[in-house]
């Protein structure tokens, strides 16, 4: 072979090798220099997050005033710090403004090919605030006691807590996606129940439909999450119904699509006869452990436990998916999951206080209950 013809071959082996080298340094630096810097800044936050003898420290408290003070060399301080007379209300707004300030920060420091997620997110607080408002307003409760300042569209659900009629409901949420939902309920072609799983039917059809255009380990992480919310939703639905001896036609229009549990298990929790045979269903899935955590709770038919199993197990998959994944979107949504986790202990342990409730007693509430 001659001199010329090898040194060809060499040439073009060498030029595929760097254009594979620079490809592959191409995709890395794609997939993880945008999170260097706001994961980092995420971890640091992190290890601000309360331990567990920062609570029972809180716990102590005894007032609303030692309470607040004993917050003033933590991140709630400024928003705590307008408020002139303490109460559990005025506490929860603030801490409620702290976590929009929260949302508003993650949008801003993410990479833009990611923070649209987190602005559909912050969405399901207004999904949240629209089926309570509602609710309340057909239940002729007071609208305002159920919702949370939180979300896209705050002076919306405002409006809405302040209506006399039904029909003002409609018009402020007209040119919204959830107009055609609760025109229907209106005309009583759905029910409350129906109504409620429109509008989570809706949000996570475009948190789908957002994962579903990521790629690689950022489409792997969101629906990963998305799933295990979705699992939770129709879990926790069709116990409640089990437990209220509703039928497979009933509950099938409230199941939302999309999760981890394929239909034949869904079809077989939907059919089964009472609460315990469908526990004994998902005894076989990966939520096992989130059942055994609750069994006793289960067994005298209160479902809160299994909520509050769930939340920990979905904060504990995203918090291993951190380990394996650092530098991606696993780490915002962990603290995510953290700082909410956070702010609703201290919601609790306010309303306890102001409910004049012995430290221990509060202590010991924080500590199972939530």
């Amino acid at each position: 072979m001659e001199v010329g013809t090898i040194t060809a071959i060499l040439d073009t082996t060498l030029a595929i090798v760097f254009t594979w080298v620079g490809y592959k340094t191409a995709d890395i630096l794609w997939k993880y220099t945008p999170y260097s810097y706001p994961n980092a800044r995420i971890k640091a936050m992190e290890a601000r997050l309360f331990s567990d003898q920062k609570f029972s420290e809180l716990a102590e408290s005894k007032t609303l005033n030692n309470f607040v003070m004993n917050l003033e060399d933590t991140d709630y301080k400024p928003y705590l710090s307008n408020i002139e007379v303490y109460s559990a209300e005025k506490i929860d707004r603030a801490l409620d403004n702290a976590l929009a300030d929260m949302y508003t920060l993650m949008i801003k420091i993410l990479p833009k090919r990611s923070n649209g997620f987190f602005k559909l997110l912050l969405q399901e607080w207004d999904v949240r605030n629209l089926a309570a408002a509602v609710k309340a307003k057909i239940m002729g409760d007071v609208a305002r006691d159920y919702i949370v300042e939180l979300g896209t569209m705050v002076d919306k659900i405002k409006a809405i807590a302040e209506t006399k009629t039904l029909e003002e409901i409609l018009v402020i949420l007209e040119g919204t996606e959830y107009e055609d939902v609760y025109q229907k309920l209106l005309l009583n072609e759905i029910n409350l129940e129906e109504f409620e799983t429109e509008l989570y039917r809706i949000h996570y059809k475009k948190l789908m439909s957002y994962a579903q255009s990521r790629k690689g380990e950022e489409k792997k992480i969101i629906e990963e999450f998305l799933k295990l919310k979705i699992d939770k939703i129709n879990v926790m639905t069709i116990l409640r119904a089990k437990l209220h001896r509703m039928s497979a036609e009933k509950i099938r229009p409230m199941i939302i699509e999309g999760g981890s549990l394929n239909q034949r298990i869904i079809d077989t929790l939907l059919n089964v006869e009472d609460l315990s045979m469908a526990l004994a269903e998902l005894d076989s899935t990966r939520y096992s452990q989130v059942l055994r955590e609750s069994r006793e709770a289960l067994e005298s038919g209160d479902l809160s436990a299994l909520d509050k199993s769930f939340e920990k197990f979905i904060q504990e998959k995203i918090g291993e998916m951190t380990r394996f994944y650092p530098l991606s979107v696993a780490v915002p949504i962990n603290y995510i999951l953290l700082k909410e986790h956070e702010v609703k202990k201290l919601k609790a342990i306010a309303k306890l206080i102001e409910d004049k409730i012995k430290p221990e007693s509060i202590k010991a509430l924080i500590g199972e209950a939530l």
